[in-house]
């Protein structure tokens, strides 16, 4: 691993294999370890290079200002996705986008394929929007558009929810292991992500970054009409059982982009689980393949 000195932001990245360059961008909360090795050697092999980074706020890369993560400060992140007038937020996705695409200028690389998880889907959708020139195929999973009508959380999973984030911090695993269960689809597997949590816990213990992540989320705009202008090769990616971000953010997603192929999974929740690898593999490739040919030489 290796660390990327912004302008104004620190990001920790690692890099694999050599090819067309694919950008990772992960989700909310999330580190780069949240995309499973195993995952990103079957980009590999299939003449990627990989490039997985933690985003602002999370992971190695450097912390904003603003308070600890405290149960109001978790209520105040959890109404401000109701409605934007209580979003007040340090950033907004557009400067996480604009990290992403500082990366790649970090790296030499001119373009890339950008595949985003949940917020990294928000934010891949905002690098194809406000750096289209930079983006080869764009691939959004488990993701939305910012339209609040559409890939809501659900009432049901909102109210079990307020009682595990920013609370009893002795209960952190158990509360994270809940929340993993609940928004999970079926194939999901207690033990490695007692594993995967832990890790994140030694790799980095500062969680008040999600709060101001979810912030972030809450204050940026409406996608829907930006997406509409967009002319890239586009693959949206989600699950029939996501309670986090319903199916419909999905739908939502694919109508807005002109072009766009929508692939759903009936045993998909807010996850990527093992079984749906091989076809989520061939359909990001596939995607990436209706795109020019680009050049992975670094500056």
């Amino acid at each position: 691993m290796t660390a990327a000195h912004l302008s104004n932001v620190t990001i920790e990245y690692e890099t694999f294999g050599d090819g067309p360059a694919l950008l990772l961008v992960m989700g909310l909360g999330a580190q780069l370890i949240d995309w499973p090795d195993e995952f990103v050697d079957l980009f590999v092999q299939r003449g990627f290079q990989v490039i997985r980074f933690d985003n602002r706020d999370a992971g190695l890369s450097s912390k904003m200002t603003g308070g600890a993560a405290t149960p109001a400060s978790v209520r105040r992140a959890l109404a401000a996705q109701m409605s934007r007038r209580f979003a007040h937020a340090d950033y907004l996705l557009a400067d996480m986008a604009r990290d992403a695409v500082g990366l790649l200028d970090h790296l030499g690389i001119e373009k890339a394929h950008v595949v985003g998880a949940s917020m990294g889907g928000m934010i891949a959708q905002t690098i194809a929007i406000d750096h289209p020139r930079r983006v080869s195929s764009l691939v959004s999973i488990m993701s939305n558009t910012g339209d609040r009508r559409h890939g809501r959380a659900s009432v049901h999973l909102l109210r079990k929810a307020r009682k595990l984030i920013g609370d009893h911090p002795e209960r952190r695993m158990e509360n994270a292991v809940a929340l993993g269960r609940l928004i999970a689809g079926p194939h999901f597997d207690e033990q490695a992500a007692r594993e995967l949590l832990q890790r994140e816990f030694d790799r980095n213990d500062d969680i008040a970054g999600t709060g101001r992540q979810m912030m972030a989320i809450a204050a940026s705009p409406d996608r829907t009409p930006l997406l509409r202008r967009l002319n890239v090769p586009t693959l949206v990616i989600h699950g029939l059982a996501d309670p986090l971000v319903m199916p419909s953010g999905g739908v939502a997603t694919c109508n807005a982009v002109h072009g766009s192929r929508l692939l759903m999974f009936p045993d998909m929740g807010h996850d990527l689980p093992k079984v749906r690898w091989p076809e989520v593999v061939d359909a990001i490739v596939a995607n990436a393949q209706r795109s020019a040919p680009i050049s992975s030489a670094r500056g």
